[in-house]
């Protein structure tokens, strides 16, 4: 692993310095608006792109949590401003993404109905060569409080790659998935970690992975929102990267890519608004360390 990630040079007049929230051998983590910073970084840095961005889902409605009504708030990042203002904001950080993705790179962006399909739109009307769209089911989900729904139990993630003339240039570690999946070619619906529901199928076939969310030691360190569990960024890491890889998260959030990245021995960039959660980055980066 390389003593110090070294910060790409600008674009323009603009430094990114200034922006430094904390960084170490390892991992550089940002204070600012993503779009933005992203504006900042040369083109083709990153090795990997993984974003949990806004879902638009704080207006007005309510949620199960711990098995209470509670209202949706998760803060005013989360308030839609109309569909086509949101498809607006999505199409313009996809693009900045796209810049900055290696020939040999991808992003992976995760969603639910709500929000991941202006993502795949705006994906095919930037050029992005749309390579899987995995299902991630919830076996722990929260019931639905108005029952007029089924029960929203799983997560659309979007694996794409940047434009490319010829042949796929983008990283997959084939042979690593097949072996984790027992021999089998590892398939688009995920459940992970391990729940006693993985065994091969009735045709040998392959895994079902059956992914719980965070657990609580998870957020031992403090809690967001929208945090996704570790297996989940894992599995990612080791599909698309190799030892030393650069990855990017726009929304770091509790900085769940950053814990999974360092742990593989990937290097980390994340960005975010809210100290309060560039923080909890830190904090659970250094304790995975």
């Amino acid at each position: 692993m390389s003593s110090t990630i070294s910060i790409p040079r600008p674009r323009g007049t603009s430094e990114l310095s200034e922006s430094v929230y904390a960084r170490s051998k390892d991992y550089v983590l940002y204070k600012g608006d993503s779009l933005a910073l992203l504006d900042r970084f040369e083109d083709q840095t990153f090795d990997l792109i993984f974003a949990d961005p806004p879902y638009f889902l704080s207006n007005g409605g309510f949620t199960c949590a711990s098995g209470k009504r509670v209202a949706v708030k998760k803060g005013d990042w989360d308030t839609s401003k109309g569909i086509e203002a949101d498809h607006e904001f999505t199409s313009a950080w996809l693009k900045a993404c796209q810049r900055l993705l290696k020939p040999s790179g991808s992003i992976w962006v995760s969603g639910t109905q709500h929000v991941i399909f202006s993502v795949g739109f705006a994906m095919q009307q930037l050029g992005y060569k749309l390579l899987n769209t995995v299902t991630w089911y919830k076996p722990n989900a929260s019931p639905h409080l108005a029952c007029r729904y089924f029960t929203h139990s799983t997560e659309i993630l979007v694996w794409a790659s940047p434009p490319v003339k010829g042949k796929l240039q983008h990283k997959f570690n084939y042979k690593d998935m097949k072996e984790a999946n027992g021999g089998k070619q590892m398939r688009d619906v995920w459940a992970l970690p391990k729940t006693g529901d993985e065994e091969l199928d009735a045709n040998g076939e392959g895994h079902l992975w059956s992914m719980t969310s965070p657990k609580p030691s998870e957020k031992s360190h403090g809690r967001h929102p929208t945090q996704k569990p570790i297996a989940l960024l894992e599995r990612i890491v080791d599909a698309c990267t190799d030892d030393d890889a650069l990855i990017l998260d726009p929304f770091c959030g509790s900085g769940t890519t950053g814990v999974a990245a360092v742990g593989k021995g990937r290097r980390f960039v994340g960005i975010d608004m809210d100290p309060t959660y560039l923080e909890l980055t830190k904090k659970r980066i250094e304790a995975a360390k």
